[in-house]
Protein backbone atom coordinates (compact mmCIF):
# COMPACT_ATOMS: atom_id res chain seq x y z
CA UNK A 1 0.00 0.00 0.00
CA UNK A 2 2.72 2.22 0.79
CA UNK A 3 4.57 1.92 -2.42
CA UNK A 4 1.47 2.28 -4.58
CA UNK A 5 0.59 5.54 -2.48
CA UNK A 6 4.00 6.43 -3.47
CA UNK A 7 2.69 5.90 -7.38
CA UNK A 8 -0.33 7.57 -6.80
CA UNK A 9 1.45 11.33 -5.62
CA UNK A 10 4.60 10.89 -8.04
CA UNK A 11 1.61 10.81 -10.86
CA UNK A 12 -0.19 13.74 -9.11
CA UNK A 13 2.37 15.56 -9.00
CA UNK A 14 3.26 15.27 -12.88
CA UNK A 15 0.05 15.95 -13.84
CA UNK A 16 0.02 19.69 -12.15
CA UNK A 17 3.48 20.61 -13.02
CA UNK A 18 2.05 19.67 -16.90
CA UNK A 19 -1.18 21.53 -16.11
CA UNK A 20 0.43 24.66 -14.42
CA UNK A 21 3.45 24.51 -17.47
CA UNK A 22 0.71 24.54 -20.76
CA UNK A 23 -0.25 28.13 -21.06
CA UNK A 24 -3.87 28.68 -23.38
CA UNK A 25 -3.07 30.70 -26.36
CA UNK A 26 -3.78 34.30 -26.23
CA UNK A 27 -6.58 35.78 -27.48
CA UNK A 28 -6.63 38.20 -30.57
CA UNK A 29 -7.80 41.58 -29.37
CA UNK A 30 -9.49 43.57 -32.70
CA UNK A 31 -7.82 46.87 -33.58
CA UNK A 32 -8.46 49.94 -31.98
CA UNK A 33 -10.74 52.26 -34.83
CA UNK A 34 -10.43 55.86 -33.99
CA UNK A 35 -14.11 57.20 -33.96
CA UNK A 36 -15.07 60.76 -34.91
CA UNK A 37 -16.97 63.04 -33.19
CA UNK A 38 -17.54 65.29 -30.49
CA UNK A 39 -15.55 65.72 -27.18
CA UNK A 40 -16.52 64.29 -24.37
CA UNK A 41 -17.22 67.36 -22.62
CA UNK A 42 -20.17 69.56 -22.48
CA UNK A 43 -20.29 71.76 -25.66
CA UNK A 44 -18.69 74.94 -26.41
CA UNK A 45 -20.47 78.18 -26.05
CA UNK A 46 -19.84 78.90 -29.81
CA UNK A 47 -21.85 82.51 -29.21
CA UNK A 48 -18.68 84.46 -28.87
CA UNK A 49 -16.79 82.55 -30.99
CA UNK A 50 -16.54 84.97 -34.08
CA UNK A 51 -16.49 84.12 -38.25
CA UNK A 52 -13.27 84.04 -39.90
CA UNK A 53 -11.65 87.36 -40.73
CA UNK A 54 -10.91 86.96 -44.79
CA UNK A 55 -7.40 87.96 -45.07
CA UNK A 56 -5.20 88.05 -48.14
CA UNK A 57 -2.82 85.06 -48.13
CA UNK A 58 -0.88 83.68 -51.07
CA UNK A 59 -1.94 79.94 -52.99
CA UNK A 60 1.46 78.06 -53.06
CA UNK A 61 1.72 75.27 -55.80
CA UNK A 62 2.87 72.98 -53.40
CA UNK A 63 -0.08 73.03 -51.52
CA UNK A 64 -2.83 73.45 -54.55
CA UNK A 65 -1.10 70.98 -57.25
CA UNK A 66 -3.15 70.95 -60.21
CA UNK A 67 -4.99 67.81 -59.27
CA UNK A 68 -4.39 64.99 -56.68
CA UNK A 69 -5.83 61.74 -56.17
CA UNK A 70 -7.23 60.44 -52.78
CA UNK A 71 -8.99 56.91 -52.58
CA UNK A 72 -8.11 56.28 -56.11
CA UNK A 73 -10.27 59.66 -57.45
CA UNK A 74 -8.57 62.41 -59.36
CA UNK A 75 -9.70 65.95 -57.98
CA UNK A 76 -8.88 68.77 -59.77
CA UNK A 77 -8.28 71.96 -57.96
CA UNK A 78 -9.72 75.09 -59.24
CA UNK A 79 -7.29 78.00 -60.74
CA UNK A 80 -9.12 80.77 -58.57
CA UNK A 81 -12.10 80.89 -56.03
CA UNK A 82 -13.76 83.82 -58.06
CA UNK A 83 -17.35 83.46 -58.53
CA UNK A 84 -17.47 79.81 -57.04
CA UNK A 85 -21.05 78.84 -55.60
CA UNK A 86 -22.57 75.88 -55.01
CA UNK A 87 -25.30 74.06 -53.35
CA UNK A 88 -24.42 70.38 -51.74
CA UNK A 89 -24.59 68.33 -48.65
CA UNK A 90 -22.33 69.63 -45.38
CA UNK A 91 -20.62 67.65 -42.99
CA UNK A 92 -18.22 68.38 -40.02
CA UNK A 93 -14.65 66.82 -38.60
CA UNK A 94 -13.66 66.78 -34.29
CA UNK A 95 -11.83 64.66 -32.35
CA UNK A 96 -10.70 62.67 -34.68
CA UNK A 97 -8.41 64.93 -36.64
CA UNK A 98 -7.93 67.53 -33.79
CA UNK A 99 -4.19 68.67 -33.57
CA UNK A 100 -3.48 66.66 -36.92
CA UNK A 101 -2.10 68.94 -40.10
CA UNK A 102 -3.89 70.46 -42.46
CA UNK A 103 -3.27 70.54 -46.16
CA UNK A 104 -1.78 74.04 -45.09
CA UNK A 105 0.54 72.81 -42.53
CA UNK A 106 -1.39 74.39 -39.34
CA UNK A 107 -3.00 71.92 -37.19
CA UNK A 108 -6.26 70.80 -37.50
CA UNK A 109 -8.24 73.30 -34.52
CA UNK A 110 -12.13 71.88 -34.23
CA UNK A 111 -12.55 74.84 -31.60
CA UNK A 112 -11.34 77.50 -34.94
CA UNK A 113 -14.04 78.49 -38.26
CA UNK A 114 -12.51 76.29 -40.54
CA UNK A 115 -12.94 73.96 -42.99
CA UNK A 116 -12.12 71.37 -45.69
CA UNK A 117 -13.35 71.89 -48.99
CA UNK A 118 -11.91 68.85 -52.39
CA UNK A 119 -11.75 71.65 -55.49
CA UNK A 120 -10.92 75.14 -53.83
CA UNK A 121 -7.61 76.63 -53.76
CA UNK A 122 -6.16 76.88 -49.67
CA UNK A 123 -6.25 78.93 -47.95
CA UNK A 124 -9.49 80.67 -48.92
CA UNK A 125 -12.51 82.22 -47.30
CA UNK A 126 -16.36 80.81 -47.53
CA UNK A 127 -19.27 81.73 -46.43
CA UNK A 128 -21.99 78.61 -46.11
CA UNK A 129 -25.46 78.62 -45.26
CA UNK A 130 -28.12 76.68 -43.71
CA UNK A 131 -30.79 76.10 -46.64
CA UNK A 132 -32.75 74.82 -43.81
CA UNK A 133 -32.58 77.35 -41.07
CA UNK A 134 -30.80 80.36 -42.73
CA UNK A 135 -27.77 80.43 -40.49
CA UNK A 136 -25.28 81.88 -42.38
CA UNK A 137 -20.79 81.52 -41.05
CA UNK A 138 -17.77 82.75 -42.51
CA UNK A 139 -15.15 79.92 -42.27
CA UNK A 140 -11.39 79.69 -43.82
CA UNK A 141 -10.77 76.67 -45.70
CA UNK A 142 -7.52 75.00 -44.67
CA UNK A 143 -7.86 71.38 -45.61
CA UNK A 144 -8.69 68.95 -48.27
CA UNK A 145 -11.88 66.65 -48.18
CA UNK A 146 -14.62 65.55 -47.45
CA UNK A 147 -13.72 62.67 -50.15
CA UNK A 148 -17.54 61.65 -49.98
CA UNK A 149 -19.42 61.50 -53.20
CA UNK A 150 -22.23 63.46 -51.87
CA UNK A 151 -20.80 66.07 -49.77
CA UNK A 152 -18.77 69.44 -50.80
CA UNK A 153 -18.14 70.64 -47.55
CA UNK A 154 -16.54 69.41 -43.84
CA UNK A 155 -17.10 71.96 -41.34
CA UNK A 156 -15.05 72.31 -38.12
CA UNK A 157 -17.03 71.26 -34.87
CA UNK A 158 -18.18 74.59 -33.71
CA UNK A 159 -18.62 75.82 -37.40
CA UNK A 160 -21.30 72.82 -37.28
CA UNK A 161 -23.10 74.21 -33.85
CA UNK A 162 -22.56 77.61 -35.13
CA UNK A 163 -24.74 76.52 -38.73
CA UNK A 164 -27.20 74.21 -36.72
CA UNK A 165 -25.70 70.96 -38.03
CA UNK A 166 -23.61 69.40 -35.67
CA UNK A 167 -26.53 67.10 -34.09
CA UNK A 168 -27.53 66.09 -37.11
CA UNK A 169 -24.01 65.33 -39.01
CA UNK A 170 -25.33 66.69 -41.96
CA UNK A 171 -26.95 69.35 -43.51
CA UNK A 172 -27.94 71.15 -47.01
CA UNK A 173 -25.74 74.39 -47.58
CA UNK A 174 -24.72 76.94 -50.32
CA UNK A 175 -20.92 77.68 -50.33
CA UNK A 176 -20.09 80.91 -51.66
CA UNK A 177 -16.26 81.76 -51.93
CA UNK A 178 -15.06 85.56 -49.71
CA UNK A 179 -12.70 87.24 -51.54
CA UNK A 180 -9.73 88.63 -49.38
CA UNK A 181 -8.92 92.20 -50.00
CA UNK A 182 -5.54 92.74 -50.61
CA UNK A 183 -3.67 95.31 -48.59
CA UNK A 184 -2.15 98.54 -50.67
CA UNK A 185 1.50 96.07 -50.22
CA UNK A 186 0.51 93.83 -52.89
CA UNK A 187 0.97 95.33 -56.62
CA UNK A 188 -2.04 92.76 -57.75
CA UNK A 189 -4.55 94.58 -55.26
CA UNK A 190 -5.91 96.63 -57.85
CA UNK A 191 -6.89 93.67 -60.04
CA UNK A 192 -9.19 92.16 -57.49
CA UNK A 193 -12.48 92.13 -58.15
CA UNK A 194 -15.00 93.28 -56.55
CA UNK A 195 -17.89 91.80 -53.97
CA UNK A 196 -21.37 92.70 -54.21
CA UNK A 197 -24.67 91.02 -52.38
CA UNK A 198 -26.88 90.43 -54.83
CA UNK A 199 -30.89 90.67 -53.45
CA UNK A 200 -32.62 89.95 -57.16
CA UNK A 201 -33.01 89.15 -60.45
CA UNK A 202 -35.66 89.83 -62.81
CA UNK A 203 -37.06 89.40 -65.99
CA UNK A 204 -39.21 92.71 -65.95
CA UNK A 205 -37.06 95.81 -65.31
CA UNK A 206 -40.17 97.41 -63.57
CA UNK A 207 -40.07 94.68 -60.64
CA UNK A 208 -36.32 95.17 -60.20
CA UNK A 209 -36.61 99.16 -59.63
CA UNK A 210 -39.70 98.60 -57.14
CA UNK A 211 -37.20 96.31 -55.44
CA UNK A 212 -34.28 99.07 -55.88
CA UNK A 213 -36.67 101.59 -54.37
CA UNK A 214 -37.86 99.19 -51.28
CA UNK A 215 -33.69 98.99 -50.69
CA UNK A 216 -33.40 102.94 -50.93
CA UNK A 217 -35.92 103.98 -48.55
CA UNK A 218 -34.98 101.54 -45.75
CA UNK A 219 -31.86 100.56 -46.00
CA UNK A 220 -28.90 103.31 -44.28
CA UNK A 221 -27.02 105.87 -46.84
CA UNK A 222 -23.80 104.20 -45.87
CA UNK A 223 -24.84 101.07 -47.69
CA UNK A 224 -23.77 101.41 -50.91
CA UNK A 225 -25.99 100.16 -53.70
CA UNK A 226 -24.98 98.98 -57.18
CA UNK A 227 -27.07 100.43 -60.27
CA UNK A 228 -29.61 97.43 -62.31
CA UNK A 229 -27.30 95.84 -64.46
CA UNK A 230 -28.97 93.40 -67.20
CA UNK A 231 -27.18 90.22 -67.42
CA UNK A 232 -25.70 90.25 -70.70
CA UNK A 233 -27.17 88.05 -73.67
CA UNK A 234 -29.68 87.33 -71.22
CA UNK A 235 -33.14 89.27 -70.00
CA UNK A 236 -32.62 89.14 -66.46
CA UNK A 237 -31.89 92.30 -64.18
CA UNK A 238 -29.97 92.20 -60.87
CA UNK A 239 -30.41 94.36 -58.12
CA UNK A 240 -27.14 94.10 -55.77
CA UNK A 241 -25.65 95.96 -52.75
CA UNK A 242 -22.16 96.28 -51.88
CA UNK A 243 -19.33 96.30 -52.77
CA UNK A 244 -19.07 94.52 -49.88
CA UNK A 245 -15.43 95.54 -47.56
CA UNK A 246 -15.85 92.99 -44.96
CA UNK A 247 -17.50 90.21 -43.44
CA UNK A 248 -18.90 92.67 -40.73
CA UNK A 249 -20.11 94.54 -43.08
CA UNK A 250 -21.84 91.36 -45.56
CA UNK A 251 -23.62 90.59 -41.89
CA UNK A 252 -24.65 93.90 -41.08
CA UNK A 253 -25.82 94.09 -44.33
CA UNK A 254 -27.72 90.54 -44.55
CA UNK A 255 -29.30 91.37 -41.17
CA UNK A 256 -30.91 94.26 -42.41
CA UNK A 257 -32.06 92.75 -45.67
CA UNK A 258 -33.61 90.04 -43.43
CA UNK A 259 -35.94 92.59 -41.98
CA UNK A 260 -37.39 93.36 -45.15
CA UNK A 261 -37.84 89.78 -45.59
CA UNK A 262 -35.38 89.35 -48.01
CA UNK A 263 -33.43 86.01 -46.95
CA UNK A 264 -32.37 84.91 -50.76
CA UNK A 265 -29.18 86.56 -51.60
CA UNK A 266 -25.80 85.60 -53.12
CA UNK A 267 -22.32 87.29 -52.90
CA UNK A 268 -21.18 88.00 -57.18
CA UNK A 269 -17.77 88.99 -57.72
CA UNK A 270 -17.46 91.83 -60.34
Amino acid sequence: MTKLLLKSLVLLGVILLVSCSFKAPKKELPPIVVVDGRPEHQAPDVSNIPNAAPRYEPWSPSVNPKSYRVLGKEYYVLASNKGYQKQGIASWYGTKFHNKKTATGEDYDMYAMTAAHKTLPIPSYARVTNLDNNRSIVVKINDRGPFHEQRIIDLSYVAAIKLGIEKAGTGRVEVTAVQAKKTAGHSEAKHLKRVYLQIGAFKQKANAFKLQKKIAQSLSLSLRRVPINKIENSLFYRVQVGPILSVDEADSMTEKLKRLAIHSTQFISQ
